[in-house]
């Protein structure tokens, strides 16, 4: 005899399936919610340090990670000179690391197109987490563009069975794509940025750049009770070149001079073309007399050899230096008006190095002396 389908029994049976569908459609909400909030925050990054913390601190803690690194293919280190333009020199960036080629990185790695998911092993992929331990499992996330890859956001877990070859990565390509949309987005801001702030002829920063960083540097020094010095530095008979080779022979000269000096000074240095002939180097968190020393290495440096300026002619340049210092207090405050007196003064011992005969070092009055 056929046996009648309880009806109560076979709606308790589509209910339960549509409560795990229900279920599951909510968590993919969930899910595809948190993706756009991550994905959003890479977009909302307004320089390169900014997004390089957001892809290490910010997606390791939102993803529960132990780990979260970038690899970087940089052969002309254009990116780590970014990195500076807008806040100077950059923080600590310890889960960046920059490679001149990415050849060696791991196995297949070039030719990486999609996330790879799996599990860690040491002699494969020590390079993309060095000095890191304990990693069980990692995603290794492509950066592409146009095609080519330029790099990778690394995922490392303690958990063996986080990430598996199993392991679903639609979402991790995706957080690839708009990583690396973000990174081109910053690199772009910050190429505009330093046509802005970069004198054409030498490539050292301009004097727009130079009173922005004037007045951060003596915020810092007021902040930190250190001392800033600055170098004003002028090429000698600078006109004598010009009207006896041309103008083309004095921009020779001026990018030769602009790589001299710039051989000298440190990297926490802030050097730039103050206008025409002149040169500005501040030294934040130093003395005077460490200014003197590099001003006369910077002088031995310009000296040192002959500078073509066409037509098999070579001339010798010399430079004549103004070096000034202040060490602003805690409650200093009209940082504008104390960058623009340090300049005077250095300007002025500028001056008295010409009128003494040239290729020569003067240091300018204290703080409190007027120009």
């Amino acid at each position: 005899m056929r046996q009648e389908r309880d009806p109560y029994r076979t709606l308790d049976l589509v209910n339960q399936k549509l409560d795990l569908m229900t279920d599951q459609v909510d968590k993919n909400m969930e899910i595809f919610r948190r993706s756009q909030e991550r994905e959003l925050e890479l977009l909302r990054a307004a320089d390169l340090q900014a997004l390089f913390r957001t892809i290490t601190c910010y997606l390791r803690e939102s993803y529960g990670l132990d780990r979260v690194t970038v690899v970087i293919a940089d052969p002309d280190h254009e990116v780590r000179h970014l990195l500076g333009v807008v806040n100077g020199e950059p923080g600590p960036l310890p889960d960046v690391h920059f490679v001149d080629a990415l050849t060696g990185i791991t196995p297949s790695y070039t030719a990486l197109r999609q996330p790879w998911t799996g599990p860690f092993k040491a002699a494969d992929h020590q390079l993309l987490f060095p000095g890191i331990n304990g990693i069980g499992s990692i995603a290794i996330i492509p950066l592409i563009h146009q095609g080519a890859l330029f790099g990778s956001i690394n995922f490392a877990s303690p958990d063996k069975d986080r990430f598996t070859r199993q392991h679903a990565t639609d979402f991790l390509a995706h957080l690839g794509v708009i990583a690396t949309f973000a990174l081109e987005n910053v690199v772009n801001r910050a190429r505009l940025l330093r046509s802005g702030f970069t004198d054409v002829l030498t490539g050292w920063h301009n004097r727009r750049y130079l009173q922005m960083r004037l007045t951060e540097e003596l915020a810092r020094a007021a902040r930190d009770s250190t001392c800033l010095v600055a170098l004003m530095i002028d090429i000698d008979h600078f006109k004598r070149v010009n009207d006896t080779w041309g103008h083309a022979a004095g921009d020779r000269v001026l990018a030769e001079i602009a790589q001299r000096i710039e051989s000298q000074v440190r990297a926490s240095d802030i050097a730039a073309r103050y206008g025409g002939e002149e040169f500005v180097v501040l030294m934040p968190a130093t003395t005077t007399e460490a200014g003197t020393r590099l001003a006369e290495r910077i002088r031995d440096a310009v000296a040192a050899s002959p500078i073509e300026v066409g037509g098999n002619q070579q001339v010798t340049i010399t430079v004549s230096i103004g070096i000034a210092s202040t060490s602003p207090d805690r409650s200093a405050r009209e940082f504008k008006t104390l960058g623009e007196s340090l300049l005077a003064r250095s300007d002025v011992a500028l001056y008295r190095a010409k009128s003494e005969g040239r290729d020569r070092i003067v240091i300018g009055g204290a703080d409190g002396d007027r120009p």
